[in-house]
């Protein structure tokens, strides 16, 4: 991930907080929440991270359905000609786990459960479409996606249960 996708956070003393934030491609914006609880979203000049060139005040109905537009919906359910509901969820991998320290292919979790393992977080980034052959760490989230049935036997797997 790009460092610059982080949001940086400086306290505006009397005014209230600014978060920043540079894009990928190269634009500079910033948010203000002021302690009385306004909004305002703002546009800087790349060349002068001081000049404001628009700024925009956002009521707090309005920086909420913003914020619901901007953080990326979850999976839908898939539904198919059966009707069979899919569901994601993250299972975390505990220092209690049997598979801590073990690859995905020790879990044998889509032949034992048919629900299947697409991604591992990590505090390092992710891992998506993981191989037979990688490894669980303490800390790892795993992404898994299936029935719910498939799902709960893969997080009662991961847990030793």
């Amino acid at each position: 991930m790009d460092p610059q996708a982080h949001p940086t956070k400086t306290t505006l003393p009397g005014i209230g907080t600014r978060y920043d934030l540079v894009t990928d491609a190269g634009k500079h914006v910033s948010i203000v929440v002021h302690n009385d609880g306004r909004r305002f979203l703002g546009f800087h000049d790349p060349q002068d991270d001081d000049a404001c060139q628009a700024t925009v005040p956002l009521g707090p109905s309005e920086a909420a359905a913003l914020a619901r537009l901007l953080v990326p919906a979850p999976i839908d359910p898939v539904r198919g000609e059966l009707e069979i509901d899919l569901v994601t969820e993250k299972i975390p991998i505990t220092a209690k786990s049997p598979y801590s320290g073990r690859t995905l292919g020790d879990t044998q979790a889509r032949t034992r459960t048919g629900a299947s393992i697409v991604a591992v977080l990590r505090r390092t980034g992710a891992t998506p479409s993981p191989t037979p052959d990688f490894r669980f760490a303490t800390g790892d989230t795993l992404v898994v996606v299936g029935t719910r049935e498939g799902v709960d036997a893969v997080t009662e797997l991961i847990n030793g249960g």
